[in-house]
């Protein structure tokens, strides 16, 4: 890389901080997009990522630290001791994601199999390696598909066992984390209706097309369709804006009030 000029080496530093790929990957999806950084970051994504090796053993004895001595799953206790290990909060997104890739059931515990199997597939056997894994996680929410597949994942995630439908006080929790990340400018509005006009647990038809209506419908609601398909809690949402002045004359106004 010491061949290099100054703004190529640093969009190389740029990628991997984000991707938490090697110098070689970013060098190839830098190349191949004429040092675009935005290109560079859809031809990383849209490549198969090549798994590292991971050694069973010490994947298992990474297990047997974190388990719980009378059951044979890693539970509240040693998640926590697994957070305060990588230095991460409990309720960091990054714990969602990894959550997804170990395929997890429930929040807050990980089976034998789930906690084996998602550290071999993410190629991690020490904590060094854990730790260096965050970065890509966290990189991989930029990614439009694969955080369609973490939102869509949390419902069931997240969710009380033998529950169909998600508490509403974990769903609007739920909901200010990932929509952190996705920066929804009517999310606390959204928070603050269904406390107000709904304080009903959320079902899963509503969970998934909130994101779909986030994603399609301007903030401003300009191009909203009254007409279309949305659960009746969107639009009554919808109707709470407009209601309550949120929404004027195509312009949303600068007034957000937290859940």
């Amino acid at each position: 890389m010491n061949k290099l000029g100054r703004g190529h080496r640093d969009k190389v530093q740029q990628f991997i901080s984000i991707t938490g790929s090697s110098e070689k990957v970013a060098l190839q999806a830098l190349k191949a997009s004429d040092w675009h950084l935005e290109g560079a970051f859809d031809v990383f994504y849209s490549q198969p990522q090549v798994k590292s090796y991971a050694d069973t053993r010490h994947v298992e004895e990474l297990y047997n630290r974190y388990k719980d001595p009378y059951v044979d799953m890693i539970l509240a206790d040693g998640i926590t001791l697994l957070c305060n290990d990588l230095q991460v909060d409990p309720q960091d997104i990054v714990m969602l994601v990894l959550s997804w890739h170990m395929k997890a059931a429930t929040m807050c515990e990980f089976s034998k199999q789930e906690f084996v199997g998602g550290l071999q597939a993410l190629g991690i056997d020490s904590l060094e390696k854990f730790r260096d894994r965050l970065q890509f996680m966290r990189s991989e929410l930029k990614d439009e598909q694969k955080f369609r597949e973490i939102y869509n994942f949390a419902f069931c995630w997240a969710k009380e066992k033998g529950q169909k439908s998600l508490a509403l006080d974990t769903a609007i929790g739920m909901w200010q984390l990932l929509f952190e990340e996705k920066q929804w400018p009517l999310v606390d509005h959204w928070c603050q209706f269904l406390q107000a006009r709904h304080n009903k647990a959320i079902s899963r038809d509503t969970w998934s097309q909130l994101l779909e209506f986030a994603r399609t419908v301007d903030p401003t609601l300009s191009n909203y369709d009254a007409e279309g398909a949305w659960p009746y809690l969107i639009d009554e949402f919808v109707e709470y804006l407009n209601e309550n002045g949120i929404i004027q004359k195509g312009h949303l106004n600068d007034w957000n009030q937290k859940c």
